[in-house]
């Protein structure tokens, strides 16, 4: 443990459950009966197996099939889950299960009881991903009609400004999302709410996982220039491709979260051998839950057959230098629980300069509300400036905040 006090934490991921009203209180009447809209329908299923969610929506009448309030658009509907909200509930029984709002803990969507939870855990600010939405608002890229995504992503980004984080005094920080289908809509987006002060975006971690083009063809161009002229941080979370890692069809659940952290390293190995950073020098990537450890490895790799095989590699000049140098210049890797990343020898290769800090609540791996003493157990044993660094001061710098580092 750290012979010091653990500054207050500024945490980069965390999570927001959209209360029921957040669409149907902006959309243009005549989208209201397909926007996005909350009701009470029984579960006839709900799995995770293989990195795949599964669920099917059940007979109201047969009242041996659990509650849900499910958010129904189009002809699609999510049901909510635990998984998503487990804070408050002992650990066995955080299962792959279907619940209700008063089935959360309330600061799950309330502002209120969340700037209060966030009091109970040393938190001072935190920045939300979207639930409904996912994680990088892919829920509306599959839209049919592109008008209500587009409105429905407008909304969503409004409600973030206006209600969640507004009144707060910057302990709740914006992140947008973006229409993902057109890269020009996005770089507006971008453009649009760093006008209203936002300074992070969601974005995907695998674009063509999601049927969309990749960062080496030149789509993304008109979106990333628009977060390198706005300083907006773009932000990529585990499963943002809606596709998470594993190793099979029938693979139990815990393979797939053992694995996560591979989804941010072929992120970011891609963004490292593109271009896109030597092209657009002020975009700053975010990897949320990517936790530390594989990083010098990686790194200590993509130097190396960068420097052997640039011959035929494929890069040719778009990356000039060592994929390295990219790194500690614009990536930024999140953690919220790993010793291997946070041995001093590990750390010097992460960059103390780079890695911030993350109590991702209300899900499953949250360390709410212990996260204070869990900061001082993984870095307790680092020096007090390099602490403060890791779990406040990379944070308020990378976000643009107006806290004290």
């Amino acid at each position: 443990m750290a012979s010091f006090e653990i500054p207050k934490i500024v945490s980069v991921d965390d999570h927001v459950i959209e209360p029921p009203n957040v669409w149907q209180d902006r959309l243009p009447e005549k989208f209201k009966a397909v926007g996005p809209r909350v009701e009470r329908r029984r579960v006839a299923e709900m799995t995770f197996v293989g990195g795949k969610f599964s669920h099917a929506m059940g007979d109201d009448a047969d009242t041996s099939l659990p509650w849900a309030d499910w958010w129904l658009f189009e002809d699609k509907a999510i049901p909510h889950t635990r998984l998503a909200a487990a804070v408050g509930v002992p650990r066995e029984e955080v299962t792959v299960s279907p619940i209700t709002y008063e089935d959360m803990r309330t600061g799950c969507y309330d502002q209120t009881e969340r700037l209060a939870d966030m009091d109970a855990n040393w938190t001072e600010a935190q920045m939300c991903f979207p639930t409904m939405p996912r994680f990088c608002g892919q829920t509306f890229t599959e839209m049919a009609d592109r008008e209500l995504g587009l409105l429905c992503v407008q909304a969503y980004n409004d409600w973030m400004v206006d209600e969640w984080c507004a009144g707060t005094g910057g302990r709740l920080v914006p992140l947008m999302i973006v229409p993902l289908w057109d890269a020009e809509l996005a770089g507006a987006e971008v453009q649009r709410m760093a006008a209203r002060g936002v300074t992070a975006t969601c974005f995907t971690e695998i674009p063509p996982n999601l049927g969309l083009p990749s960062i080496h063809s030149g789509y993304w161009d008109p979106f990333f220039a628009a977060c390198n002229d706005t300083g907006v941080v773009v932000n990529m979370h585990i499963g943002s491709s809606s596709k998470m890692p594993s190793t099979s069809p029938d693979a139990p659940p815990l393979v797939g979260s053992t694995l996560t952290f591979m989804n941010c390293t072929m992120s970011m190995v891609d963004f490292l051998m593109s271009g896109v950073l030597v092209r657009f020098p002020n975009v700053k990537l975010a990897y949320a839950e990517g936790q530390l450890g594989w990083i010098p490895y990686i790194l200590e790799r993509a130097d190396k057959v960068w420097h052997d095989n640039r011959a035929w590699g494929g890069v040719g000049d778009s990356v000039p230098e060592p994929p390295s140098t990219y790194y500690y210049r614009q990536i930024f890797p999140c953690f919220f629980d790993d010793e291997s990343g946070l041995t001093a020898e590990a750390l010097a290769k992460v960059g103390e300069d780079n890695a911030v800090f993350e109590t991702d609540y209300p899900h499953s791996d949250s360390t709410w509300p212990h996260t204070k003493e869990v900061a001082g157990k993984l870095m307790g044993h680092l020096p007090e400036a390099t602490v403060r660094k890791l779990v406040r001061g990379n944070a308020i710098k990378l976000l643009q905040l107006d806290l004290v580092p």
